[in-house]
């Protein structure tokens, strides 16, 4: 009889490739639970769920067409394939990205760390008080760097960062002008992207030398500084008379160059921004970076994105939270400063411990290497008889390198660096931190300069390329966190602390309606950090960059084949960035058919809030669509509307499977509604985790869609960022869709050839598109579509279990959510006083994020499980719900008080438990451990409730001293 084990020598030879399916290890239940979870729900198995919840009249017939599943080792040398086709050569060019070291204690442990990056944004704050600390540490270095009040948590990058400046001066100015003026010596795609942005705005953009700013009549102006040609301009005077004027004044800088020279804030500006990658971040093809945004404590109420404030919780303790949250688009829609929602925090943090492990005196001293390099440099081609366009710079020369341009950028390439071509006879030099004697003298000699170092450095000027005048006096970063952690044995130690104070994906499910918080495997994420995805500048030669765009156009392929679109961009680095370059294109469209004048957006009353906000962006009109008491949208109210707004409908955007967690069955029929009216239709993916291989938007009827790739495509949240939105259209679109003026986004017949950006790389966040590359690649298109099935399972089993304990909100015709679901809590709060924040923070006690609160629907919140949790995480889950809910009971039958009881006491701390008295009609195990599994696997929140009215009353967004940490 043979052994029922059966080992590799009773097996066919045929059986012994190596065949461990990805998709097993992506999938949290296994067969035999998606038996039994299928039974529960009383179907057969998970072709008769979807049947009952994805409609017939928009299931795909067939599989999209993707090449066979690959392992995971697979995978990762079929990728490593690609990489190699990449050229990493030591990029000189500027312009915003610069070689920079990570440190390895940062790179190891925040970087490459899951309890860093599979984090969501802050909202439940109690659960994040680490990364909120260290976000609070990044606004301190911005704020002191930038000689600015305050400043955010982060924005997406530069040239965006511009873009909202730009809309905040509008917002501020007390002229009337329509004109926005721009330093002409800003970075080329920053322009590129505040070209885009104002056309949407309606704005003029006037272009010209920085001195002939105070010559227009504009409510805000835009400097660099340092100038893309390196310059360092005198701007006081220029800022002083634009404030006279009534105008607003940005300057957009350098952190790394602000060690030495003064501060935008002691110049006179109103608002700093840039980019803090060369702070620790690599360029990776141009992100993701962490963009910063500083200015006046007067302006802090039109500022756009998210900013760390400190409060206090329910002991008094201080205790952190995002503050002004009213500003945003998730409370005031069309109303709100913008559209953001995705930032950079996981890059935000990598900054802002980059400073915090070098220091000030560290940080001054890379600074002060950088400009020695640099001067060093510019004299000795100074003495060889070449000319600077600028003698006063911190990093960058420009060489007026004549007619011997093409034959010395040649030479350099082949020597291994890359420069930026300014014109025919200039060169721009951009020195970093990377950068070396060897380098220097290299360099030297392709030039025809001695490269004798010692000897060109023995005439140098201490003050000749920086004179006195332009350097800051003061001492910035003097907080203690900035002074305390350089040793590396301090700075892992103070990161595991930090670390300690979050839940994230490592911990335990993290179930956010529409927030996919699914698997990032680690397989995923492991090319990221290669030096041949790292290292690459964004503006390096096409041909430098093979590997990548072989990487862009499989992954577009795969996103074509996926979604049904004929046309994918690539470059939105964020959701909202998607609908933004989505709602473009389409305006773009109808103005070259003559039908400019289509400016109404209409909008279901269900939306995610970035959807009204975008719209107001590209200067649309909002439309808002009601939903019927099934939560679809109301085919009277839509076919009225239709029909008032025909001759002005531009598009509508719908989120499908809805944002009520449902596959409306009238999908199709509201797409054609929209066009027979000669609108388009833009369908929001952040639902698309429930369509893969199921349905695909462009079949259903949509024009255009974004696709979070943070979300559906295994990209991590980061803490709350960095992510990706691509776009996909249909062919009519696709010639408008963003292109770049510095870098080609496809072949020189591409169809958008000369289109506005709407981000600061061509392709974004680029080096974060080989975690969904690695995804698709080892899911295949039957991972895919059983991903797809199995988070419809996982929600309907949810729903199924805790709906005799909270009433679910909205399903299907046959019963069935789609891959969430809405939980009412108005009920309960009625009969117990209980509200969905009190169950919020009491889930912390059980060791689980909370879910989605109160939206779309106030009063409820919404469950997404997501497939890569397993059955035995979803029973925990709902164990924890229906134990809540018993507690709930307690209080509507009088056992517990209403104000004091677990729920509105929720969370509880060790700080509680170690009181001395206890005065609560409960217990301390029911306090912290009210079901036996949790003291297995304990998360403590750092601090009690916090007191969301005293931090926005009480404004403080900068580092506390440190006593006000202890307990």
């Amino acid at each position: 009889m043979a052994h029922p084990l059966a080992t590799p020598f009773d097996s066919p030879l045929a059986s012994l490739g190596q065949e461990d399916v990805f998709a097993r290890r992506h999938i949290g239940p296994n067969a035999t639970e998606i038996a039994r979870m299928c039974a529960a729900l009383g179907v057969n198995d998970l072709d008769d769920l979807i049947g009952q919840t994805v409609p017939a009249g928009i299931r795909l017939k067939g599989a999209p067409d993707l090449p066979a599943a690959l392992t995971e080792h697979q995978a990762l040398e079929r990728l490593r394939e690609i990489a190699s086709r990449n050229q990493s050569k030591k990029s000189l060019i500027g312009l915003g990205y610069y070689g920079t070291l990570t440190p390895p204690v940062i790179q190891r442990n925040v970087f490459e760390n899951p309890g860093w990056y599979t984090a969501y944004t802050p909202y439940q704050a109690e659960l994040a008080q680490g990364r909120l600390e260290a976000l609070l540490n990044f606004q301190q270095m911005v704020s002191d760097l930038t000689g600015l009040d305050l400043a955010n948590a982060s924005l997406l990058d530069e040239a965006t960062a511009a873009a909202e400046a730009m809309a905040m001066a509008r917002r501020l100015s007390k002229s009337n002008a329509n004109a926005f003026f721009v330093d002409e010596n800003c970075f080329p795609q920053t322009l590129d992207v505040l070209r885009t942005r104002a056309q949407g705005f309606g704005f003029e953009l006037i272009v010209g030398p920085a001195s002939q700013a105070v010559r227009h009549t504009v409510f805000g102006a835009l400097f660099q500084y340092p100038g893309a040609d390196g310059g360092i301009p005198d701007l006081a005077p220029i800022l002083a008379a634009l404030r006279e004027n009534g105008a607003i004044s940005a300057v957009a800088s350098d952190l790394m160059a602000l060690m030495l020279l003064q501060p935008p804030g002691a110049l006179g500006a109103d608002i700093a921004l840039g980019s803090a990658q060369r702070f620790g971040v690599p360029m990776g093809y141009g992100g993701p970076h962490a963009a910063f945004f500083a200015t006046r404590q007067a302006y802090v109420r039109a500022m756009p994105g998210r900013i760390i404030g400190v409060s206090r919780d329910s002991r008094g303790k201080q205790a952190l939270r995002m503050t002004l949250q009213t500003r945003e688009q998730h409370i005031r829609r069309e109303k709100a400063n913008s559209n953001i929602c995705t930032s950079q925090v996981l890059l935000a943090n990598m900054a802002g411990f980059y400073a915090i492990y070098h220091g000030p005196a560290g940080l001054k001293a890379i600074a002060a290497r950088i400009h020695r390099l640099a001067g060093l440099l510019a004299r000795g081609l100074q003495q060889a008889g070449y000319t600077l366009a600028s003698t006063r710079f911190f990093d960058t020369l420009v060489v007026r390198s004549g007619k011997r341009s093409d034959a010395l950028l040649a030479a350099c390439e082949q020597a291994g660096y890359n420069l930026r071509r300014v014109s025919d006879e200039a060169l721009a030099i951009a020195v970093d931190e990377t950068v070396t004697l060897t380098d220097i003298a290299a360099l030297l000699k392709i030039f025809g300069a001695a490269d004798d170092l010692a000897a060109v450095d023995a005439q140098r000027d201490e003050n000749a390329f920086l004179p006195a005048a332009l350097l800051r006096t003061d001492a910035p970063l003097s907080h203690p966190v900035f002074n305390s952690h350089h040793a590396e044995h301090q700075m892992l130690r103070y990161l595991k602390r930090l670390q300690n104070r979050d839940l994230a994906l490592d911990h335990s499910m993290i179930p956010l309606g529409s927030c996919t918080m699914k698997l990032n495997a680690a397989s995923e994420m492991m090319p990221v950090s290669w030096p041949a995805f790292a290292s690459l500048h964004p503006f390096a030669p096409t041909e430098q960059a093979a590997g990548y765009r072989e990487l862009i156009d499989g992954l577009a392929a795969a996103l074509r084949a996926l979604t049904g679109f004929d046309a994918i961009s690539m470059q939105p680095n964020s959701g909202a960035q998607g609908e933004y370059a989505g709602l473009v294109a389409i305006r773009r469209y109808q103005a070259s058919r003559g039908e400019g004048r289509r400016d109404v957006c209409l909008i279901p009353r269900s939306a995610h809030g970035t959807n009204p906000a975008t719209a107001q962006m590209c200067g649309m009109q909002v439309v808002v669509v009601d939903c019927d008491s099934q939560g679809n949208v109301e085919l009277a109210d839509l076919r009225a509307k239709l029909t008032e707004h025909a001759e002005r409908l531009s598009a509508l955007m719908i989120t499908y499977p809805s944002t009520h967690g449902v596959f409306e069955e009238s999908i199709r029929e509201i797409c054609e509604l929209v066009h027979g009216h000669g609108g388009q239709v833009y369908m929001d993916g952040a639902n698309l985790n429930a369509q893969v291989g199921l349905s695909a938007p462009a079949a259903i009827g949509a024009d255009v869609s974004h696709m979070n790739l943070h979300k559906t495509f295994c990209i991590p949240h980061g803490g709350g960022g960095p992510g990706m939105g691509p776009i996909g259209v249909k062919t009519h679109l696709a010639p408008f869709l963003p292109d770049h003026v510095l870098a080609a986004t496809g072949e020189a017949t591409r169809a958008n050839r000369g289109q506005g950006a709407v981000s600061a790389a061509p392709f974004g966040s680029a080096s974060i598109l080989p975690i969904s590359w690695m995804y698709i690649a080892m899911m295949g298109a039957d991972g895919l579509r059983q991903a797809s099935a199995v988070a419809i399972l996982n929600a309907n089993y949810i729903a199924h279990r805790l709906a005799p304990h909270y009433p679910v909100l909205y399903t299907g015709r046959h019963g069935r959510v789609a891959h969430e679901c809405i939980l009412d809590i108005r009920p309960l709060k009625a009969a117990s006083g209980i509200s969905e924040v009190d169950i919020a923070k009491r889930l912390m006690d059980y060791g689980f994020h909370a879910p989605t609160m109160s939206f779309p629907v106030p009063g409820t919140i919404m469950v997404e499980p997501t497939e890569s949790e397993s059955l035995e995480e979803l029973d925990r889950f709902i164990q924890a719900m229906i134990s809540i809910r018993k507690e709930i009971r307690e209080i509507e039958n009088g056992n517990w008080p209403a104000e004091d009881n677990p729920l509105r006491n929720a969370p509880h701390t060790q700080a509680d438990l170690a009181d001395d008295g206890w005065h609560h009609p409960y217990s301390r195990r029911v306090a912290a451990f009210p079901l036996p599994w949790i003291a297995d696997n304990k998360f403590w929140p750092s601090v009690n409730r916090i007191d969301d009215v005293y931090g926005d009353r009480n404004l403080q967004c900068s580092c506390p001293p440190p006593a006000a940490y202890e307990d």
